[in-house]
C-alpha cells in the first residue's frame, strides 16, 4: 500500500464522506503511536498534522533510547524501572531503529560531582538489575582512570577519578515516528500531514465532535466528524485545547529548550557516547555522542516562552555548549565556525513535573537510612545472598525521596497526562520519547471505554507490546543478522553491499522494496543508486512533500551528513520537480525553503553576525 500525496488526497477526502471513531490532532511521537494502535484494533481513525510529520519536537530530541540512568543521581528508581522496561519493548517493536551503544561516563574530582566512583557503581547496578542485563555481556563496568583514557584519550586527564560504562541506545527519532505511522496507515487509519485544526465542531450540548481543518497545501477549509477527538500536539497542547478560544481554560504546558550542536570527528573524535557533568557543579550533565562520521553534543536546558514553531539555537546556548566540551575535551578548542549543523527542540513538560527529561531535574534527596539500606541489599543481590523480590521492596520503601511514585490518577506514563475537558476533547501530553508506546496504551484504553459506554461500539485492543511498526518485522533477538541478511538482498538487485546496508538500516524490513525499485526508477538526476531509490521510496511511501522533509527528517543528510549535502540538494529537487510536476515558481519555492532552513541549521544567523 502507497502512502503518498495521492494518498493524502485522499484521506482528506475519506476524512469528510464518515463519522469516525477517532480523530488524532498531532503527528509527532504521541499521536503516532497512537494511530498505531487505534487503527490496529480496528477503529475508524485519522491524524492531521499541520505540518511534516516529527518537524515540530520528535525529530529535535537527544536521538536516544534512554533507560534513564540519569534518574539515578536522586535514585529515582521507579522512572528507572519503567523507562528501561518500555526501552525493550521499543526494541522488540521496531528493532531497526535503537542500536544498543554503551554509554561511557567519566567521574571526576570536583564540585558538585553527580556521581562518586562509589555511587556510580551502585547505580549501574542497580540500573543493569532493572534493564535484565546484570551478569550478561552489556553489563556495567567500572572503569579506572586509566581506562577510560583508553577509551577516550581526548579527555580532560585533571581530576579524572575513573569512570563507568554502561548500556544505553542511540535513536533515529523521526524514523521512529514515521514507522509508526506509515503501519496506521496500512492498518487503515486516513492519515495528512500539513492540515491545520483551525476550530472546534461542537453539537448541542457542547460537546468536541470534530473540527474545522485547513488544508495547507491548498488552503481550503473543510470538516472532519467524529466520535472522539484526541489532542496529541506536544508543546501545542494548550493551543489546540483551547482551539479559537473555546477550549478549557486550562493552560498546563512548560515547554523547555533543549539545543544540540554537530561538529566534524576530525576536530572532536570520542570512540563512544560519552555523558559527564557539565563542571559547573549545577547538576547538569551533557552528552557527546559520535553519528556517521559526526560528534554532537548537548543539551541545553531552558524555559523557553518564544514561538513554539521555531525555537532556535542562540549565541547563549553555543557558548554555554562549547565551554563545557572544550573544558573536557581540552585539546579540542572548538569555535562557533567548527559547527557544522545545530537543532533546538522543545519538551513538552507539563507545568509542576518534578523532573526534566534532560537536565537540572531534583527529585529530592533519598534518606541515610533507605540509601544504605539499599546499597545493601544491592550488594547482597549481586552476591546471590537476597533475591530480586528484596531489591523491589526496598525500592519501593525508599524514604525522603520526592519521585514521581504517586501519579495522578490521569497520568499514564511518568510526567505525561490524560485529561478530558468537560467539553469531550482528550488531551495526551507530557512524557518522553522512550514511553510513546506506553502512553498511547493508556489513552486507547480510556478511548475504547468512552466509545463504548457513549457510542456502544466495542473493540479489542492490540497487544501494542509485541505489535511492530512498520519496517520492524525482523527478529529482535537477531537484528543484525537480519540486516545483513536484506544488505545480501540488496546487492543481488545490483546495489553496492555499502548501499544496500545503509538502506537495510534504515527501513528495516521495508528494505527490499526499497530494493525493488532499482531498474524501475528512470533518474532525472545525478544522484547515486542508494539516494536515488531512497528518495522514491520517501515520496512513494513516506509522505515526503518537500526537499526538507527528505534531507532532514526522512534521511539524516542535513544533521549528519552536511559535507555532501550541497552537492545532493540540488539532484534531490531536480528529482522531486519531476516526480511532482513542479512549474518554476515551486521549485523557487523549495530552494528558498532550502535556503532559509540551512540558515537555520547552519547557523548562518550567528556565523555572520
Amino acid at each position: 500500500m502507497e502512502f503518498s500525496k495521492e494518498t493524502r488526497r485522499l484521506a482528506i477526502e475519506k476524512m469528510q464522506d464518515r463519522q469516525l471513531d477517532l480523530l488524532i490532532i498531532g503527528g509527532g511521537i504521541t499521536g503516532a503511536g497512537v494511530a498505531l494502535q487505534a487503527a490496529a484494533s480496528g477503529m475508524e481513525t485519522a491524524l492531521i498534522e499541520m505540518q511534516d510529520f516529527a518537524e515540530g519536537t520528535s525529530s529535535r530530541s537527544t536521538k536516544l533510547v534512554h533507560g534513564g540512568l540519569r534518574y539515578l543521581k536522586q535514585f529515582d528508581v521507579e522512572v528507572v524501572s519503567d523507562t528501561v522496561s518500555e526501552r525493550a519493548v521499543v526494541q522488540n517493536i521496531a528493532p531497526h531503529i535503537p542500536k544498543p551503544d554503551p554509554m561511557l561516563l567519566p567521574v571526576y574530582d570536583e564540585e558538585g560531582s553527580t556521581f562518586s566512583l562509589f555511587r556510580l557503581k551502585v547505580a549501574m547496578d542497580l540500573y543493569d538489575l532493572l534493564a535484565g542485563v546484570n551478569n550478561t555481556d552489556l553489563a556495567n563496568k567500572v572503569l579506572t582512570r586509566e581506562e577510560v583514557l583508553e577509551r577516550a584519550p581526548h579527555l580532560k586527564k585533571e581530576g579524572l577519578l575513573g569512570g563507568g560504562v554502561y548500556l544505553d541506545f542511540r535513536n533515529n527519532d523521526a524514523r521512529l515516528v514515521i514507522e509508526n505511522i506509515k503501519r496506521a496507515a496500512k492498518d487503515g487509519a486516513l492519515i495528512a500531514s500539513r492540515v491545520k485544526a483551525e476550530k472546534f465542531i461542537k453539537n448541542e450540548v457542547g460537546k468536541v465532535v470534530g473540527i474545522v481543518a485547513r488544508d495547507l497545501l491548498t488552503d481550503s477549509t473543510f470538516e472532519i466528524r467524529a466520535r472522539l477527538v484526541i489532542n496529541t500536539t506536544g508543546p501545542w497542547s494548550d493551543e489546540v485545547r483551547n482551539l479559537g478560544g473555546e477550549g478549557s481554560g486550562v493552560f498546563q504546558m512548560r515547554p523547555t529548550k533543549g539545543v544540540h550542536l554537530v561538529v566534524d570527528s576530525s576536530r572532536l573524535s570520542v570512540p563512544q557516547p560519552t555523558y559527564f557533568d557539565t563542571g559547573h557543579a549545577d547538576g547538569r550533565m551533557v552528552f557527546v555522542l559520535p553519528r556517521e562520521n559526526k560528534t554532537y553534543f548537548g543539551t541545553t536546558d531552558t524555559d523557553y516562552t518564544g514561538d513554539l514553531a521555531n525555537p532556535t539555537v542562540t549565541q547563549e546556548d553555543v557558548d554555554y555548549l562549547l565551554e563545557i566540551v572544550n573544558n573536557r575535551f581540552p585539546e579540542a578548542n572548538l569555535t562557533i565556525d567548527d559547527i557544522e549543523s545545530g537543532w533546538a527542540g522543545l519538551r513538552p513538560l507539563l507545568s509542576g513535573n518534578g523532573a526534566s527529561d534532560y537536565n537540572g531535574g531534583n527529585n529530592g534527596k533519598l534518606s541515610d537510612d533507605s540509601f544504605n539500606s539499599l546499597i545493601e541489599t544491592v550488594k547482597a543481590y549481586l552476591n546471590n545472598e537476597k533475591t530480586r523480590d528484596d531489591v523491589e521492596h526496598d525500592l519501593s520503601h525508599l524514604e525522603g525521596s520526592v519521585s514521581e511514585k504517586h501519579l495522578d490518577p490521569s497520568a499514564v506514563s511518568r510526567g505525561s497526562a490524560l485529561d478530558r475537558d468537560d467539553n469531550g476533547l482528550l488531551t495526551l501530553a507530557g512524557g518522553k520519547i522512550t514511553d510513546f508506546r506506553k502512553m498511547a496504551e493508556g489513552a486507547l484504553e480510556k478511548v475504547a471505554d468512552i466509545l463504548k459506554e457513549e457510542h456502544g461500539r466495542s473493540f479489542k485492543l492490540i497487544n501494542s507490546k509485541t505489535y511492530p511498526v512498520s519496517g520492524g518485522e525482523l527478529n529482535p533477538a537477531n537484528v543484525a543478522e537480519e540486516i545483513e541478511h536484506l544488505a545480501q538482498l540488496g546487492v543481488k538487485k545490483g546495489l553496492d553491499y555499502d548501499d544496500a546496508l545503509y538502506l537495510a538500516n534504515l527501513y528495516g524490513s521495508n528494505a527490499p522494496k526499497v530494493f525493488a525499485l532499482n531498474h524501475k526508477v528512470e533518474a532525472v538526476s545525478d544522484l547515486n543508486q542508494r539516494d536515488l531509490l531512497s528518495l522514491h521510496y520517501a515520496m512513494k511511501e513516506e509522505m515526503t512533500l518537500t526537499v526538507v522533509d527528505y534531507l532532514l527528517r526522512r534521511t539524516n543528510y542535513m544533521l549528519f551528513m552536511r559535507e555532501q549535502l550541497d552537492g545532493v540538494a540540488p539532484e534531490v529537487i531536480k528529482e522531486m520537480a519531476a516526480y511532482y510536476g513542479w512549474t518554476t515558481e515551486e521549485v523557487a519555492q523549495q530552494e528558498a525553503l532550502l535556503i532559509a532552513t540551512l540558515n537555520k541549521n547552519d547557523l548562518t544567523y550567528l556565523k555572520e553576525k
